[in-house]
């Protein structure tokens, strides 16, 4: 099978292709973020790389598959909400792609957004979304929708995999947890508690507000803190990870049953991920953080690949 792969710069992809025992002839990508293409250089020396997207003409290319995630910066409820107006635009390109290449089947990842943009993709790739959230098949809680005529999906059983099962053995960095407390600006920082036996949240690439970590415990919310969002006590699932892990109060964090808390290390997200441990080692911490936020549940995209013939 031919493969073009656009914004999918550490080809994640690649992986699920492989897992969901696809044959790959040739791979292309197109990717300008040269910390992701030296990840994806240094797992699959193969890859093709195409550059910059804007400049590819893809009536030139024969392939079966074209898949990406165009940027999700301005679709995201997190985001400037700019829409098409901005970096999130290119998923035209996306669409030039499959119009000129004319692949049997394309695959398009991006975030929940507002349903009007939402159906503007549809009605440009000619299929409604599938919603998944990747809880399914990992310990993150990560919804996103997915266009694709790849037939025969099925959505995937709960593993049951907890953020407990993904953890390091042997980390160190832990610290005493605090609680929450107002910041400069009058506002109360977000509260959250979290331990080994609970789900996390999405991997994302910036960070707004600081995170504080609370020891695990049942007791009910406490009114002191009610300017924070809820702390999740009897869920299974934890709030956004961010992928801005540069300190204690602004990074990816998990708490324990003693009440001491530190950073996800980048093995713990690339397992997140379900990536094989390691797959961002090329790079810095700071940039694989990055990527990760960025990158796709593998074994999530395995359960559509599986159905590619």
């Amino acid at each position: 099978m031919k493969i073009i792969s656009l914004f999918d710069g550490h080809a994640s992809g690649k992986v699920a292709l492989d897992r969901a025992g696809i044959e790959v002839e040739t791979y292309y990508a197109s990717e300008i973020d040269k910390y992701a293409m030296k990840v994806a250089n240094h797992n699959h020396p193969d890859i093709i790389q195409l550059g910059d997207v804007t400049k590819i003409a893809f009536s030139d290319f024969d392939v079966d598959l074209i898949m990406g995630g165009s940027p999700c910066t301005s679709f995201s409820f997190s985001g400037k909400m700019q829409g098409f107006d901005g970096e999130s635009k290119l998923f035209w390109e996306f669409v030039r792609a499959v119009e000129e290449a004319n692949p049997k089947y394309f695959f398009l990842e991006n975030v929940k957004m507002k349903k009007e943009w939402q159906d503007i993709i549809s009605g440009a790739l000619g299929v409604k979304p599938i919603l998944v959230n990747s809880a399914l098949v990992s310990a993150q809680n990560r919804e996103r929708l997915y266009w694709t005529n790849i037939p025969n999906f099925v959505m995937p059983e709960d593993k049951g995999i907890l953020l407990k099962d993904i953890l390091e053995d042997g980390t160190d960095g832990w610290g005493l947890a605090q609680r929450g407390r107002k910041n400069d600006d009058g506002r109360y920082e977000q509260v959250f508690e979290l331990n080994g036996a609970r789900k996390s949240n999405c991997i994302t690439t910036t960070n707004k507000d600081s995170l504080v970590f609370l020891p695990f415990t049942e007791e009910p919310y406490n009114e002191k803190y009610q300017s924070c969002k809820p702390i999740l006590y009897t869920s299974d699932k934890f709030r956004t990870l961010r992928a801005n892990a540069g300190s204690r109060t602004r990074g990816i964090g998990i708490c324990n049953e003693g009440g001491w808390w530190r950073k996800l290390t980048v093995t713990e997200c690339e397992r997140l991920q379900t990536l094989p441990d390691g797959y961002t080692s090329a790079v810095s911490p700071t940039q694989a953080y990055k990527m990760l936020g960025n990158g796709w549940t593998v074994d999530v995209i395995v359960e559509f690949f599986k159905n590619l013939k």
